[in-house]
């Protein structure tokens, strides 16, 4: 083990520690804290400090092996929820991306992986950092947006959401969109100097595009007038997300290919997390959708009966 990854969890442990005081802090705070903003952004820079102090020891890029990928997904979690609690001074985010961050982090400590210096010949190009950090980066932010959407599904009082809770969403979405088409682009190119081809329909390539799709159509949904509404917004959100489950961890374990560590082609896994992801998401939606009808009918009736008080 080099030294950088030895002292890992130490260093982990720090980085949660501050981001759980920030968030904890945040949480009971009504008003935007700037004590909460400066503590996290803290342990932002400790974790940043980590890769750097990684990617130094390696003397390459720690972007190769899944463990080096969880703990940039880990960094920029933490960077989406300190922008969208400064922004729109939603309490819970920052404590949430903490919780997803301390996942990742707890993973790379359970499982270790062997990290050397060794750089295949594909790698080494100018496209792969730039690559890595701007997919990690829109997974980050998609992953927050998702987090809002289960949010508003299942919030104490799910009623519609305000104007302002549908353009966080909204925003969140798009953004993470937009980079993730870049990364794609970017992706592209690279294939293009290491393989000789912009595109070979690799799993992976393959995933991404059907991520891209998918969060494309989510985007547009404002566009079918009376099809459209929030909680169609929130559903189409959260399949889009297992789309990016499936690019990000089931690609390179279910399906072999020049991204993946699978060692075949079989399309079992591939099949049970398609079918598990989607009945864990109808279960949501339909309890989801039982929760938001009982709130319609009761807010329908109050109308009634003020509606026959004001006649009357």
């Amino acid at each position: 083990m080099i030294m950088g990854w030895d002292i890992f969890p130490f260093w982990a442990g720090i980085v949660l520690l501050i981001a759980t005081t920030s968030a904890t802090w945040a949480l009971f705070k009504k008003e935007r804290s700037i004590v909460a903003i400066a503590t996290m952004f803290l342990a932002i820079l400790a974790m940043g400090g980590f890769i750097a102090m990684l990617w130094a020891t390696l003397e390459r890029p720690p972007m190769r092996t899944m463990g080096e990928t969880r703990l940039w997904y880990s960094f920029f979690i933490l960077i989406a929820g300190l922008f969208t609690y400064s922004r729109w001074k939603y309490r819970w985010i920052m404590l949430f991306s903490t919780v997803l961050a301390g996942v990742f982090i707890v993973i790379n400590i359970v499982k270790p992986e062997i990290h050397d210096q060794t750089l295949m010949p594909a790698l080494q190009s100018v496209w792969f950092v730039p690559h890595v950090i701007v997919y990690m980066f829109s997974y980050a932010i998609l992953g927050a947006g998702t987090l809002f959407s289960l949010y508003l599904w299942f919030r104490k009082s799910p009623l519609e959401p305000s104007d302002s809770e549908l353009r966080l969403c909204d925003g969140l979405v798009r953004a993470g969109w937009a980079f993730l088409t870049m990364g794609m682009v970017m992706g592209a190119l690279w294939a293009k100097e290491a393989w000789g081809d912009y595109w070979t329909w690799d799993p992976k390539e393959t995933w991404a595009l059907i991520t891209v799709v998918c969060y494309a159509a989510v985007t547009h949904l404002h566009l079918l007038r009376r099809q459209y509404s929030p909680w169609l917004f929130n559903l189409s959100s959260v399949l889009a997300f297992a789309t990016v489950l499936m690019t990000f961890f089931g690609v390179n374990y279910f399906l072999s290919g020049m991204h993946s560590y699978g060692q075949n082609d079989g399309m079992q896994g591939v099949s049970a997390y398609l079918y598990g992801a989607l009945a864990v998401v109808t279960a949501l939606a339909v309890r989801s959708r039982m929760k938001w009808q009982t709130v319609l009918c009761r807010d329908a009736s109050r109308r009634a009966v003020d509606d026959e008080k004001n006649t009357a």
